[in-house]
């Protein structure tokens, strides 16, 4: 099975690009965030005409995550697994059961500012997103907006004390693998300056200074059945890209 996750930063404005990656990259399941649609908007009738189930969780202009299956799409939960149903939460979680296994597509809070109402926030929404987990799933990945160590930072000096590679945001990271989930990525690859979203700005892409905050996790009976992960900087280039590139693994199931 290929799982593939994606921050695709407004599925409106790249449609066509997504519609072409799918194309050649064909995954068996892909993970969206940051679709910035309404249930209403979400274009559905052009994923099934290329072979995918698919289920959306927005809210219009901001975050948004969807799960494509070519593989089957049951179960489907939208939001957090203890959470009872309420507008006024953030479209960031999206559940359901492709080919027998449990994937989650996440849009973790990006945090803004270390010490902001909005860091605290994001701290407290992967304390819950571990309580969700405990309660379903084989597989989390999608747009974690923290990089895991220094390998995963072109220039660790230059972005200290900045969200995204603080010690707390790292730590609850962490309390994710430690209750149980592997970053498959890094189960086969060692080596730093691999990473997943470069800013827009000041040609950050072409000169490689990027993070990889785009993350795969999986229980460890599924991670040792990875035998392939790729970054697809292909697809961050070109006309009207995404400053995220796709993320997929090849799973043996």
């Amino acid at each position: 099975m290929r799982l593939a996750t994606w921050n695709v930063n407004s599925l409106k404005a790249r449609l066509g690009r997504v519609e072409e990656w799918l194309g050649y990259a064909v995954p068996d399941v892909l993970c969206m965030q940051e679709t910035k649609l309404s249930d209403a908007d979400f274009p559905s009738m052009a994923f099934s005409a290329l072979g995918y189930e698919s289920a959306h969780h927005g809210e219009g202009r901001w975050n948004g995550v969807a799960i494509l299956s070519r593989v089957g799409l049951d179960d489907v939960v939208a939001g957090f697994s203890d959470q009872v149903e309420d507008e006024s939460v953030e479209a960031r979680l999206l559940s359901a059961t492709c080919a027998g296994v449990r994937v989650s597509s996440v849009y973790v809070p990006n945090g803004r500012s270390v010490g902001s109402e909005f860091y605290e926030a994001k701290l407290a929404w992967l304390e819950r997103i571990l309580r969700h987990l405990k309660d379903t799933g084989d597989l989390v990945c999608g747009d974690f907006n923290i990089a895991p160590d220094d390998r995963d930072v072109w220039d660790p000096k230059a972005v200290h004390g900045a969200t995204h590679v603080s010690p707390a945001e790292r730590q609850a990271l962490a309390a994710l693998l430690d209750w149980g989930l592997v970053d498959t990525f890094r189960e086969l690859y060692d080596e730093g300056r691999l990473f997943s979203w470069w800013d827009y700005r000041a040609g950050d892409f072409h000169q490689h200074r990027g993070m990889r905050i785009d993350l795969v996790l999986a229980t460890r009976p599924l991670a040792e059945r990875a035998v392939f992960a790729l970054v697809d900087r292909f697809a961050r280039k070109g006309k009207l890209p995404s400053d995220h590139a796709p993320v997929l693994v090849d799973f043996e199931i």
